[in-house]
């Protein structure tokens, strides 16, 4: 037989195209259309529909970028049309091809009942099925005209990321508004000969399947009259019915598609704009589980659901009706889909803790598993918060991105610092917006690495970012590929269903150890600096709060501030979103993000003066207050007393230019060009700095990624760097222990404050930048005479090791991480730490020198200049502090740490203050100090081993003790959960990075 396989295909292609998707909608007429253009920011639903509107026709042009149309379309269904399917179709100007990604409507009622979402692959609205003829028509369209940010021509910077610089000018032009006949058999036979050319064009061209295909699909075409299509299609989908029914084999690899549409709180849009987003979706996908029982739609992000509940209530009733019957399913139990890496301890199990708390107040819901498919990596912490919110699972997709090397399973046991496992999956279909695409389907089973002891996985199918989820279409092909020879097998599933089918087959999965790096999106550590450091800030202003609030709750009765808190802390984890914290978001969401910040610091400022004053009392006796998990200056963790630092600092002039400092545990060399080339351990007579190098270098980088500009930082930037070793001045500090440096470069200036705290092992690093550089990268490095192999970095409850040398392309590409507050590189007996109040990213690298020696070389990333999404990056005033800690045994980073990013406070007061709670082994951190959230007076305290070693601990109330159990992170009881208590005592016994909850009931 000759071979013509080209040919049928193409055949489809046209016909398809050109004939049969046009015949869908056989007739149709024109609807009037009227709109009023909202002034400025959304307004009302009511006030939309009173508004009075002008004439509008097709073809005209609406919508100024970020603004609001509210389109009133009406008409009358032709009284011929009776007994058919009407629907109006709704083209506000879309491009099909980026939906989520440009204008959208939400459609309702004259009474402001919404209807549905309109969108690029989404544009109808059922009128009747059957329609009486004659009928009214008369619908609401409330259209953001949010621009193309991310537009054909990639990443450029653009104005359309701020309001103020987007312009006035129309962007859509009103394409379609009709009201149409729908032939469903048409519509049938589209869906009909999509799914099987796309499963044609996956088969090998000798398989016999991929010929019966050919040959229906062939005669299919045949049996249609191109000239009248919906008269014969009946007939063309009579020809395909042996193809479409033939079961697939039984070895086919199964398929648990979860209805989805990944939505990012905020990123090329405003959080405003999201809340809008959301409704949208959510209309959308409930009337979908109306008209299709077998479908199934999962949505994570306990915020999202949040602003439904608040901003649409009528879609919220809907929703929770869809929930109650098990198809509309909330997943992933946290708050946002956060960033992981960069979010604290607290911050990370707060996530949990909203985030299921809301499901299972609002629904009874309590979900098995974590979502988090476009999260930029995953730090090695998280298996234990997971595992310690009751959650067994976690699902992404993001590491499929890795630029460099390819991860090796699909489903797996992911395990923490702590040892802790989390049965995890990475969907082989390499995407969270699924569309039921043959290519897709077959990507998925070709891509699969766990073939032969696994046999399904999960595909999220749906639109995101507004796109409007899952489409009918999507459901139609799922039915036909539900069994079908050639395909994977697709069935609607609940996620839980699907983790509980992949833990039954895989009893033995294989065990990855450690972070899961994303070898892309590494600048996201850097980018937006005042995000980053508010972030940081209100993480430890939430500890102080809940630490003074709660001690003097029990001590004085004070008002324990549950409401503000419980908000304060929504508006954090809200902002660690994974395009909000990591600085990947329009200059819109980060100039709301740094007044968020601002706001909410002078709110629990208030609340920790308030606390503070009320334990303090009336007195003239100097108090400071130790927010800090370790004992400072003699002042206990959590206490307030008069502290007792000794000792003192000096300056001095050193020959040949600079200054010496010296507090009798350091002496540090600054030379003239403000650089320090001498860090000296006095007790451990050894040097810090490298031989022939210097510390507290400035170096700047080009840097211009290839792509994802606030994203990325590709590994070429190194080839450039500048030393910036001119100084415009160094000079002495005005307290006269200090020393101030004065650099300029480029169109920015720097000014240093170098100093050593009497009686303190660290010299502290003051740096102010006046940032006005365009796509470059400045690190701050400390070139260490370490010889190291690997590296400690602080991570969730713990911290994590490094290499420093480049073995493997895995550790090549790991060329830029993160850490939370310290940074330290060790050999036997001897360490330093870096440690700082608010930057993430960093590298460490090693070389070794003529005289055999090795310099360990740690760089702090402070700032960057990407020009897109926001093209004014971190231009401006910025302030970081770090310090350099010679002879840092771990122990010590740690509690550096901690004390660099918690400040004393001084007040007068009464008299001391001891801590409500203290704990006898430095190894054993307090993270938390709050009264239990249910609001019955129990004290919570959360604590972790910090060392990496096993700790035996006794936690002293400094209170009356009822009782002690230990809880899971939402301060339930764990089974089990009894500990040693001898009245106020209580001994916690922990493997290496163990973080506990205790629940202690006050007498």
């Amino acid at each position: 037989m000759h071979d013509d396989r080209s040919l049928v295909e193409a055949r489809l292609r046209r016909v398809l195209d050109e004939r049969v998707r046009p015949a869908v909608y056989p007739e149709s007429v024109p609807l009037q259309v009227a709109v009023w253009h909202a002034p400025g920011e959304p307004v009302p639903v009511a006030e939309g529909l009173a508004a009075p509107p002008e004439p509008i026709e097709v073809g005209a042009r609406w919508g100024v970028p970020w603004g609001t149309s509210w389109f009133r379309v009406t008409g009358t269904v032709p009284e011929e049309w009776a007994g058919r399917t009407v629907e109006a179709v709704l083209d506000l100007g879309f491009d099909e091809n980026m939906p989520g990604f440009q204008c959208e409507g939400l459609v309702y009622r004259p009474d402001g009942t919404p209807v549905k979402g309109l969108n690029p692959r989404n544009q109808w609205v059922r009128i009747g099925a059957p329609v009486a003829g004659g009928e009214e028509v008369r619908l609401h369209v409330e259209a953001a005209s949010n621009p193309v940010v991310l537009g054909g021509r990639g990443f450029r910077p653009t104005p359309l990321g701020e309001r103020e610089t987007a312009g006035h000018e129309p962007q859509y032009t009103l394409a379609r508004m009709d009201l149409a006949v729908l032939d469903e058999t048409v519509w049938h036979l589209v869906l009909d000969l999509e799914v099987l050319g796309e499963l044609m064009a996956e088969l090998p061209g000798e398989s016999p399947r991929r010929y019966d295909i050919l040959r229906a699909v062939d005669a299919a075409l045949d049996a249609l009259d191109l000239q009248d299509v919906g008269g014969t299609a009946d007939a063309a989908r009579a020809r395909l019915t042996g193809v479409l029914s033939a079961p697939a084999v039984p070895s086919a690899h199964r398929i648990s598609a979860v209805g989805h549409a990944h939505i990012d709180s905020a990123w090329l849009w405003p959080l405003r704009e999201t809340v809008r987003k959301v409704a949208r979706t959510t209309a959308n996908m409930t009337a979908l589980l109306d008209d299709e029982p077998d479908f199934v739609f999962a949505m994570s992000q306990a915020q999202q659901w949040a602003w439904v509940k608040e901003h649409r209530p009528e879609v919220w009733a809907r929703v929770k009706k869809a929930v109650a019957d098990g198809r509309f399913v909330p997943a992933g139990g946290m708050w946002v889909e956060s960033d992981t890496n960069m979010p604290g301890s607290e911050a990370m199990a707060r996530q949990f803790t909203h985030g299921k708390r809301f499901f299972l107040d609002e629904f009874g819901v309590e979900n098995d598993e974590a979502w988090l498919p476009d999260t930029f990596g995953f730090a090695a912490g998280l298996p234990q918060i997971i595992r310690a919110a009751g959650t067994r699972y976690l699902l992404t997709q993001k590491i499929s991105w890795s630029r460099t090397n390819r991860f090796p399973h699909h489903t797996f046991l992911w395990e923490g610092i702590d040892g802790s496992r989390v049965l995890t999956h990475f969907p082989p279909v390499d995407t969270y917006n699924c569309t039921m695409h043959g290519a897709q389907l077959a990507h998925a089973v070709r891509n699969f690495q766990d073939k032969g002891v696994a046999r399904h996985s999960l595909v999220p199918t749906g639109f995101g970012d507004g796109g409007g989820g899952t489409t009918r279409e999507m459901v139609a092909k799922a039915a036909r590929l539900r069994d079908l020879e050639g395909s994977p097998t697709v069935v609607w599933e609940t996620p839980s269903a699907f983790f509980a089918k992949a833990a039954a087959e895989y009893r033995n999965p294989p065990v990855w150890v450690g972070e899961l790096y994303l070898e892309l999106h590494r600048a996201t550590l850097t980018s937006q600096a005042k995000t980053k450091q508010g972030n940081r800030r209100s993480e430890h202003l939430l500890r102080e709060a809940e630490l003074w609030a709660a001690t003097a709750a029990v001590r004085t009765g004070f008002p324990y501030p549950y409401e503000e808190l419980d908000r304060i802390w929504k508006t954090v984890l809200l902002h660690q979103f994974h395009d909000i914290l990591p600085g990947s978001s329009i200059a819109w969401v980060h100039r709301e993000a740094r007044a968020t910040y601002a706001r909410i610091a002078g709110e629990l400022e208030g609340i920790i003066d308030a606390a503070q004053g009320a334990l303090a009392g009336t007195g003239t006796v100097p108090l400071t207050f130790n927010a800090a998990p370790h004992t400072r200056d003699g002042v206990p963790a959590g206490a307030a007393a008069t502290p007792t630092t000794e000792g003192r600092t000096t300056l001095a002039d050193r020959p040949g230019g600079g200054h010496v400092l010296h507090n009798g545990h350091l002496r540090v060399e600054i030379d003239g060009r403000g650089l320090v080339v001498s860090a000296y351990d006095v007790e451990a007579d050894r040097e810090a700095v490298a031989p022939g190098a210097a510390a507290n270098l400035l170096q700047l980088h080009t840097d211009f990624p290839n792509m994802w500009d606030a994203w990325d930082v590709d590994e070429f930037y190194r080839n450039t760097v500048t030393d910036l070793t001119d100084a415009e001045s160094v000079t002495a500090g005005e307290d006269g222990v200090s020393v101030r440096v004065v650099r300029s470069f480029g169109a920015s200036r720097v000014t240093q404050v170098l100093s050593l705290p009497p009686g303190e092992r660290q010299l502290v690093v003051d740096t102010e930048v006046d940032w006005h550089e365009t796509e470059k990268f400045l690190k701050l490095a400390f070139p260490l005479d370490v010889h190291a192999e690997r590296y400690a970095s602080e991570t969730q409850f713990g911290h994590v090791h490094r290499p420093t040398h480049t073995n493997t392309s895995w550790e090549a590409a790991r060329f830029e991480a993160c850490n939370h507050r310290f940074v330290r590189v060790a050999e036997p007996g001897w360490g330093v730490a870096v440690v700082n109040d608010s930057t993430y990213g960093h590298d460490v690298t090693r070389t070794v020198r003529e005289d055999g020696g090795t310099t360990t070389t740690v760089r702090a990333s402070l700032l960057r200049a990407p020009r897109f999404p926001d093209p004014e990056t971190d231009q401006g005033v910025h302030r970081f502090r770090h310090a350099l800690v010679p002879g840092a045994s771990i122990g010590d980073a740690v509690r550096e740490g901690w004390r660099v990013n918690l400040p004393q406070r001084r007040r007068e007061g009464a008299g001391p203050v001891a801590p409500l709670v203290s704990v006898d082994r430095d190894a054993v951190v307090v993270t938390a100090v709050k009264l239990a959230d249910d609001g019955s007076g129990d004290v919570v305290v959360r604590c972790h081993e910090a060392h990496g070693g096993r700790a035996r601990a006794t936690l002293t109330a400094g209170f009356a003790v009822a009782g002690a159990v230990l809880t899971d992170l939402l301060e339930r009881p764990l089974e089990g959960g009894g500990v040693e208590r001898d009245g106020e005592r209580i001994t916690v016994r922990l493997r290496p990075f163990q973080l506990v909850t205790l629940r202690l009931a006050r007498a």
